[in-house]
């Protein structure tokens, strides 16, 4: 017996561009299925935005093999670059984000199963 595909819990942050919140706010309301299903075909599960004081901070599970591949395709995918176009406005990477990073990885320091 197995216990199902193994999880990879990705979390990552960036900045809400001060004056875009209530864009960005309805602009989530109503993700474009097709965005939605990329996701899904690249393993993400989970996946969740939290704002809090300027920030947003992503949650996700992704149960592939290949993370970075995945993302990838999301990345050259039609309509999330469409989507991209609409939301990266409203965003500014972290100070602490290195060079070409728009969501700055976050490091997981606990977690209980």
């Amino acid at each position: 017996m197995t216990g199902g595909p193994r999880v990879r819990r990705v979390a990552q942050v960036v900045r809400l561009r001060p004056g875009h919140e209530e864009e960005y706010r309805v602009l989530h309301r109503e993700v474009p299925e097709p965005v939605l299903a990329a996701l899904r075909a690249a393993h993400v599960r989970n996946y969740s935005i939290f704002e809090r004081d300027g920030l947003l901070l992503a949650y996700l599970e992704y149960t592939g093999d290949d993370l970075e591949a995945d993302l990838a395709r999301v990345a050259q995918d039609p309509a999330t670059r469409a989507w991209w176009s609409r939301t990266d406005p409203c965003q500014e990477p972290v100070a602490s984000a290195g060079p070409g990073t728009w969501w700055a990885d976050a490091t997981e320091l606990f977690h209980l199963d």
